[in-house]
């Protein structure tokens, strides 16, 4: 008995020794919020309610964006044309600095001696390629200047401009070009638009069918005859006269005229040479021309031929018009 008591201890002792111990309870972190009681979270929850039952949300209002000021530069190389009124026009324009920069460095010294300048163009009537404007004159500016009023002296016409250098021995390097405007004129236009007629029996059929002449009308026929005739005759009947007869003149002085002309019109270099069917006309002084021609029955060739000055340029331009006249003439009994 001794001998299993002494094995029973010893055998306590060892499991005792390989027993993992137990890791010390941690109190130094927080404990743990107690939870609140059901009774005062329906409380909170009731308050929340209660506040927004009477309560509105604000409306939310757009912010007013503050206008800004259009910058001063846009870095490009452009210049800009614009109508003012017939006489006057309105340019401006911006030039990038590394323009001027890489001009200075190509001309040198004569950079410093050259002049700022605004060429004008008159190019009416001609497509422009910048050497076949019917004038020009500069206008000097300062380069603190970036736009300028134009009094162009002469309404009705097209006007381009450059922008540019004008060197001491007269060259004249462009550096930005304009569109192109048309200034209107300084009163009534003489061009006149043509009178759109309606067709006799176009105006006949619409003006019956305010009548009640069409197809679908319920009007008696014999309505519609009387009506007709009147129609044509130059005498409308009273519905309420009946049957009245319509009375014709015995002696009629009746008579129509129509003609027609043509109108041409150009212009050139003024110190060109015209011919109109091979005959010289006189240009105007800033180079426009007008003439009026008989146009009879037939079709009608008009050549126009231009010669520059030095002769070393031709050009010629025919329109080609045709009239046929057709004459009806109609007594009724």
């Amino acid at each position: 008995m001794a001998i299993l008591r002494k094995l029973k201890e010893k055998l306590k002792k060892i499991i005792k020794e390989n027993m993992p111990k137990k890791k010390a309870l941690d109190i130094s972190k927080e404990s743990p919020k107690p939870v609140e009681s059901k009774k005062q979270m329906l409380g909170t929850e009731e308050l929340a309610i209660e506040k927004t039952k009477f309560s509105h949300p604000e409306v939310a209002r757009m912010r007013r964006a503050m206008p800004q000021e259009l910058p001063g530069e846009y870095g490009w190389d452009k210049i800009i044309l614009q109508v003012r009124d017939p006489w006057w026009i309105h340019a401006y324009w911006e030039v990038r600095p590394q323009v001027f920069e890489r001009l200075m460095h190509e001309l040198g010294d004569e950079f410093y001696r050259c002049r700022r300048i605004l060429r004008v163009y008159d190019v009416s009537q001609v497509i422009f390629n910048g050497h076949n404007a019917h004038k020009f004159f500069d206008i000097q500016i300062n380069e603190h200047t970036n736009n300028w009023y134009i009094d162009t002296g002469g309404p009705g016409r097209s006007w381009c401009v450059d922008f540019g250098l004008l060197l001491p021995n007269g060259r004249f390097i462009t550096i930005v070009r304009s569109n192109t405007v048309q200034t209107p004129l300084d009163g009534p236009s003489w061009i006149t638009d043509e009178e759109w007629m309606i067709p006799e029996d176009m105006f006949a059929r619409l003006y019956g069918m305010g009548f009640g002449l069409g197809r679908s009308s319920p009007v008696g026929k014999v309505w519609q005859e009387r009506v007709k005739r009147a129609l044509f005759s130059g005498v409308l009947a009273s519905p309420g006269m009946g049957s009245s007869p319509v009375k014709k003149a015995k002696e009629r002085k009746f008579w129509l005229v129509v003609d027609c002309e043509l109108i041409v019109y150009g212009a050139t270099e003024p110190d060109a040479k015209v011919t109109v069917q091979d005959r010289e006309i006189k240009l105007r002084p800033d180079g426009t021309f007008t003439l009026r021609f008989a146009l009879p029955d037939g079709k009608q060739v008009i050549p126009v031929k231009a010669v520059s000055s030095d002769n070393l340029e031709e050009r010629t331009i025919t329109p080609v018009v045709s009239r046929d006249t057709k004459v009806n003439s109609l007594v009724k009994a």
